[in-house]
């Protein structure tokens, strides 16, 4: 019985028809990820101890019928930008080492009351910022299919860690499309719900307006689960939607759909097979009942200045917190509070996190806030405005999560452009707050992944995961691993 293999909606039903114990299953994942990870350096922390005496209380729970989630004792993990209470958290930087919270953010906390056992804390951009997991003080992560390839950022591990079998499903942060590009890289499902619709209390800030945890699955039907899971109005978050958590009944019916092709997505710089795996996927769906036409939204060439320009300046904001004073890294030596300051932040952050913040304080700075940060708020407002406009014909947009597959490590991080490029095709969804679903659609030459992207309008959650749902019913690509194509990381 290869455990790893199901879907966690199938070890769910496993549990509960007493197949399995909840323990048993903990320990191969343990197994399993103390068996792959130094190949490919998704967890950061393992908490194996914590693991197993959360699978043993919530064994009892499930036998005494006080714990009824179909993902009650079903392992996963979390992306270390969430806080989790009493385990380390460090946002991948040094500058949070050994920082324990003493509470967990909301997402995860309704995890654990739904049963999840937390198997570990997943490696990441440092803060978040990259599009590769290769700025993490820990090191990179390694995309399971193989020949030393990026997983995508930031939300590389909790990608990599589904795509390896490693776990049954993850929790992710989208600041761009953090959770939709390496969906895509790896081969898996994922899904950046609308802004408001997960509470982000918990989850260290990158870039606040923009950020948003969400889940990253085998398949849409474990992502609509967990979705249902954490989402819902939070009173601790400002910003959370006062609405009822989003519960999905996945027909596959989508007959009539309206699907929009926005042409200025398929033009220079995307990638042949890609762009062929893509339009192949629309036809597909064409087929199943969906109506698609190709539309123009030529406001997205805004996308990518406006996006840098609006996080960084937010992040230089965020990051000013971590001084060396409160928590975590702190030098041994230094002059006076300034120099502590100083060397905290010199030492603590890594190169791109300051780059980040120094492009961040210039848009900010006197004399450059209109020119810069106010106009790109304008042209948010602008980008939101074609995206609703958009919305009055179709029911959803079709078009690729990135520019590329996979590349290889090393390959972007020394070209910071070419990095922020990569983000071309995601970052007006978290501009316009909107809900984005990734799934798999194919392969390109190499038998690298490429992922379909799927956005729709506020709150429309149900339709994206519908469409994903009758993709996924008919094709397989989505239950197609690196190791049954025989890739080697």
């Amino acid at each position: 019985m290869d455990e790893m293999k199901w879907t966690a909606l199938e070890a769910g039903r496993r549990i509960r028809a007493h197949e399995i114990g909840v323990e048993e299953l903990t320990k191969a994942c343990l197994d399993e990820i103390k068996k792959t990870n130094d190949t490919y350096h998704s967890f950061i922390t393992i908490c194996e101890q914590e693991a197993m005496a959360q699978a043993k209380k919530v064994q009892k729970g499930i036998d005494d019928g006080t714990l009824t989630s179909p993902l009650a004792g079903v392992p996963m993990a979390v992306k270390d930008n969430m806080c989790t209470k009493g385990i380390e958290t460090t946002c991948a930087s040094k500058i949070l080492t050994g920082f324990r919270p003493f509470y967990s953010s909301t997402a995860v906390h309704r995890l654990e009351e739904a049963g999840a056992v937390i198997l570990g804390k997943l490696n990441m951009d440092e803060f978040a910022m990259g599009s590769t997991s290769e700025t993490s003080f820990y090191g990179p992560v390694v995309n399971p299919w193989g020949e030393q390839r990026s997983p995508g950022g930031s939300s590389g591990g909790s990608a990599a860690a589904v795509a390896a079998q490693q776990v049954f499903y993850t929790l992710g942060s989208d600041t761009g499309g953090s959770i939709r590009q390496p969906a895509s890289f790896c081969g898996v499902t994922g899904l950046k719900p609308t802004y408001g619709a997960v509470s982000r209390y918990g989850l260290i800030a990158y870039a606040s307006s923009l950020d948003q945890i969400g889940p990253v699955g085998k398949n849409v039907e474990d992502i609509a689960e967990v979705l249902h899971i954490i989402s819902g109005h939070d009173p601790k978050d400002s910003t959370s939607v006062d609405a009822p958590a989003i519960k999905t009944v996945l027909t596959g019916d989508i007959q009539g759909m309206r699907i929009g092709i926005p042409k200025e997505y398929f033009g220079e710089g995307l990638q042949k097979d890609v762009k062929d795996r893509v339009l192949e996927a629309a036809k597909k769906l064409e087929e199943l009942g969906a109506v698609v036409e190709e539309f123009s939204m030529p406001e997205i060439d805004y996308a990518i200045p406006t996006y840098y320009i609006i996080a960084c300046a937010e992040a230089s904001s965020n990051l000013s917190r971590f001084d060396g004073v409160k928590y975590g890294y702190a030098p041994t030596e230094y002059k006076d509070l300034t120099d502590l300051y100083y060397k905290a932040r010199s030492q603590g952050f890594g190169m791109e996190v300051k780059r980040r913040i120094m492009i961040g304080a210039f848009v900010l700075s006197s004399g450059y806030y209109d020119a810069y940060y106010k106009k790109a708020l304008q042209v948010k407002a602008v980008i939101k405005q074609s995206f609703d406009r958009a919305f009055e014909k179709f029911d959803c947009i079709l078009s690729p999560t990135a520019p590329t597959t996979a590349l290889r490590l090393g390959e972007s991080l020394s070209d910071p452009l070419k990095m922020y490029l990569g983000d071309i095709y995601t970052v007006s969804v978290n501009l316009a707050g909107l809900p984005s679903l990734v799934v798999p659609c194919g392969f390109d030459c190499e038998g690298l992944p490429v992922g379909l992207q799927l956005t729709g309008k506020a709150f429309s959650e149900s339709t994206l995961l519908n469409a994903g749902y009758a993709y996924q019913q008919a094709t397989q690509y989505h239950k197609i691993t690196p190791f049954a194509a025989g890739k080697e990381a």
